[in-house]
């Protein structure tokens, strides 16, 4: 008899192991058929690997005291981008500086994510004055931009905890710069949930799950929370644009951290250098492209998402 049952066992997991592949190449392939989906990929694996391993592309971080170079040299074969007023390599400050920009704009984004899911899964499944109340605190943060919210919270939060120390992993501007961006941006998120949780309540399968007494917070975590997944993560993408914007714009207003450099805060010291003036645009371009490349690696990125998820594209069940 059990050598009855793992001979059915084993097709059985075969069987659902192939399903999957075979899920896995369609949606590989419909997805890299969307256009721009391939640059969007193929830009943010570049900026990736530039984030995860910049002392084997350029070697350690340069700064003023071990800086090599002259004052805004412009871009030759010694210095491929140039170098800036205190001599640094513009090439190994941009490497460096992606990991600062990306992991800023990612933190954020998840937390950006579980905050408007929360509220989008609870607002859409309870209804009523549940609904209401949510999604007046949601126009709240729609209403007013997220940049201008997280101009006004950040120097107030860094004047009361201070800029020395450090904070899981972060330098305190770094740690509530992502905090700010992340509770600030979410409102997008939160309304995308909601609409799509308000029509998944009322399928049979949620229903089901109602007579079989499961609870609320089980309907939502199995039953409505896989299905959100795929609008959650074409979103996230634009989320993600979002807040690689935000993050420049405010280490440019001089709320980032030059101990832990990222392109927003190159750009910043670009301005104060006066590199407009005296042209070196090699000092504004470098960061200010990095930024655009990325920034639009997640557009594309996230419209290939949407038209792959499009359920108007594929049968529901």
């Amino acid at each position: 008899m059990t050598e009855i049952m793992m001979t059915e066992t084993i097709p059985a997991t075969e069987n659902r192991r192939r399903i999957r592949v075979r899920a896995i190449k369609s949606f590989l392939r419909q997805f890299l058929a969307c256009s721009g989906a391939k640059l969007g990929l193929c830009a943010l694996i570049l900026c990736i690997a530039m984030a995860a391993m910049p002392n084997l592309l350029v070697g350690p971080l340069q700064t003023a005291m071990n800086a090599t170079g002259d004052f805004l040299v412009s871009p030759s074969q010694v210095n491929l981008l140039g170098t800036d007023e205190a001599g640094r390599d513009v090439l190994n400050l941009i490497v460096h500086g992606a990991r600062t920009s990306l992991v800023i704009a990612l933190v954020s984004t998840i937390i950006s994510l579980i905050v408007g899911t929360i509220v989008g899964m609870a607002a859409g499944y309870y209804g009523r004055w549940v609904d209401n109340w949510l999604m007046r605190m949601t126009d709240f943060f729609f209403v007013i931009p997220s940049f201008v919210l997280a101009l006004v919270i950040t120097p107030v939060v860094l004047e009361t905890i201070g800029r020395s120390g450090n904070i899981l992993g972060f330098r305190p501007s770094l740690f509530v710069i992502i905090l700010v961006i992340g509770l600030t941006s979410w409102a997008f998120v939160a309304r995308i949930v909601r609409s799509q949780t308000l029509t998944l309540r009322e399928r049979q399968f949620v229903e089901r799950a109602r007579v079989l007494g499961t609870s609320n917070l089980n309907i939502m975590l199995r039953h409505l929370l896989p299905n959100l997944v795929p609008q959650i993560a074409a979103n996230g993408a634009l989320v993600v644009a979002n807040a690689i914007y935000t993050e420049t714009a405010l280490s440019f207003l001089g709320l980032g951290d030059a101990l832990q450099p990222s392109w927003g805060t190159l750009l910043a010291l670009a301005q104060r250098a006066g590199a407009a003036s005296s042209g070196a645009w090699w000092y504004l371009g470098a960061p200010g492209l990095c930024v655009v490349i990325v920034s639009l690696s997640f557009v594309l990125i996230g419209n290939a998402l949407d038209d792959t998820f499009n359920p108007r594209r594929r049968a529901i069940p």
